[in-house]
């Protein structure tokens, strides 16, 4: 398996918007629940339907919080990988990790080019960062999480969903850049995906997407 190592501060190259203020991340996500095992991250494990056994992939796991709740969920004969783009992120989930003694890993990939092999993966999760992405390379990712999911397989997106109050969309609009989550299910069938599963989260700002990978 080919690894992208983040041994250079930059990561690689990608012209989706990558966050590099790890710790201020860190310390927002645990005041609104985004922390290991925070309610949120409970949540996201739950409905995306992780058990006992899984090989999980976390897409864009930023400080590693959801892929350490993840890898929990797992059990012993389960696994978690995360992968970011931002090497700040993956140093701080990579000392998470090796704190709280989690044999999760954690490493720097893109989605537009994961590097795995084709058919590793039991789950795949994202949370929050495909809103950061353009449609190209949504479409581009979509198809790399296809790739590397194993058939029956499924992928979990959570994202914003867009206010109802339009002078809130206006203030978060930089912030949601090329996102509208009801959009995802869509790109998902246009590259394979099916049995669609979309709609609210226990969250006020978070709406889910679940596709899965057609088991033959």
């Amino acid at each position: 398996m080919h690894k992208i190592h983040n041994d250079h501060k930059k990561g690689p190259e990608t012209t989706g918007l990558v966050l590099h203020q790890a710790a201020l991340y860190n310390v927002f996500g645990r005041l609104i629940g985004l922390g290991v095992d925070g309610p949120n991250s409970r949540m996201v494990v739950e409905m995306a339907g992780i058990k006992p056994g899984d090989k999980v992939l976390d897409v864009g796991c930023g400080t590693g919080d959801l892929t350490l709740t993840a890898r929990t969920r797992a059990g012993a004969s389960g696994s978690a990988d995360g992968i970011d783009a931002s090497p700040e992120m993956i140093g701080l989930a990579q000392k998470k990790a090796q704190r709280s003694g989690s044999d999760a890993v954690f490493e720097l990939g893109l989605i537009e080019k994961l590097p795995y092999p084709d058919t590793t993966f039991d789950v795949v999760i994202s949370r929050l960062m495909i809103h950061h992405l353009p449609g190209d390379l949504k479409r581009q990712g979509f198809k790399e999480i296809y790739r590397v999911l194993k058939p029956g397989g499924h992928v979990f997106i959570t994202d914003f969903k867009p206010p109802t109050n339009h002078l809130l969309a206006h203030i978060i609009r930089h912030r949601m850049m090329h996102t509208n989550v009801g959009s995802i299910p869509t790109l998902l069938t246009e590259v394979g995906f099916v049995d669609v599963r979309s709609g609210p989260t226990r969250s006020r700002f978070l709406a889910f997407a679940s596709r899965k990978k057609p088991a033959v």
